[in-house]
């Protein structure tokens, strides 16, 4: 089973625009607050929100296109 964490901060519209495509294809994600947990930018140093986080792996910063976005996590 493929593991995703979405890197957010408050109001990030960005952010949102990730979750509704996970929404659409059906993958479960859990969302980190990076405001809230600084301490993993540490591990993923992302710049701007939202990087995504597949098995570990940060594999997007920003919105990714959603056909990008369905391949890796069908890849994993």
């Amino acid at each position: 089973m493929v593991s995703v964490q979405i890197l957010t901060t408050p109001s990030c519209s960005s952010c949102a625009a990730v979750e509704k495509m996970l929404d659409k294809m059906g993958v479960k994600y859990e969302l980190i607050d990076i405001t809230k947990n600084p301490e993993i930018l540490q591990k993923y140093p992302i710049m701007a929100a939202p990087g995504v986080v597949i098995n570990g792996k940060l594999e997007f910063t920003g919105v990714p296109k959603e056909k990008e976005l369905a391949e890796k996590i069908k890849d994993v």
